[in-house]
């Protein structure tokens, strides 16, 4: 190949890695805007959260398990066994209480589901004798809420199938912007400066100031 088809080639090879870089870029960017906001104003406030005062609001509901339906809950169970649905339907429908797929905690006197759930806690428990319902729910605000989606706690599957992908295009748009860094850099001198820069900073802080 001659010098000027190698030197018209490596033109057109950087064009095409410009074209492809930028685009998936901005696709990136695009798909992870409006959760990297999300973590980006979540993480200061997890930083600060004992500065941000929240005062817990907790509602306590009492209730009757209905004859027909207490007898569901008679006889041997596993331990960790869930509710039976008939049970799960009265409580939707009774108490707008969700306990499907929830496992329960059985003892001889009384089963006891955990609700935990992203900003709050919840917990209901049935006397298996008497049919006495008594469930409570914790709310911690909308701050303690997003803090939990921060930290994917008690989220479901979903959410966190959700932060996997979200890392992924976080992941690929720091990436693409490295390249793009690298292929910009002869034109702009302070780009591996400011790259060292914000390598080393957080390093010095980590060796300096925690101990």
């Amino acid at each position: 190949m001659s010098a000027a088809a190698a030197n018209g080639a490596d033109p057109n090879r950087r064009a095409y890695w410009l074209k492809t870089l930028h685009r998936w870029h901005w696709i990136s960017a695009a798909l992870s805007l409006v959760a990297l906001l999300l973590f980006s104003v979540t993480g200061i406030t997890l930083n600060h959260a004992a500065q941000i005062e929240s005062k817990p609001r907790v509602v306590n509901l009492k209730e009757t398990l209905p004859a027909s339906l207490l007898r569901n809950l008679s006889g041997e169970r596993a331990a960790d066994a869930p509710l039976p649905g008939s049970v799960n339907d009265w409580l939707a429908d009774a108490l707008d209480v969700r306990t499907d797929g929830r496992k329960g905690e059985w003892s001889d006197s009384e089963v006891y589901v955990s609700l935990p759930r992203p900003g709050g806690d919840a917990w209901i428990s049935i006397d298996r004798e008497s049919g006495a319902i008594e469930y409570e729910r914790t709310d911690r605000g909308w701050i303690a809420w997003l803090n939990d989606l921060h930290k994917g706690r008690n989220t479901g599957t979903a959410w966190r199938w959700f932060i996997d992908l979200f890392a992924v295009a976080c992941l690929l748009f720091a990436l693409t912007g490295l390249w793009l860094l690298q292929l910009h850099a002869r034109q702009r001198g302070k780009t591996w400066p400011l790259v060292v820069a914000g390598l080393l900073l957080p390093l010095l802080i980590v060796v300096l100031f925690m101990h």
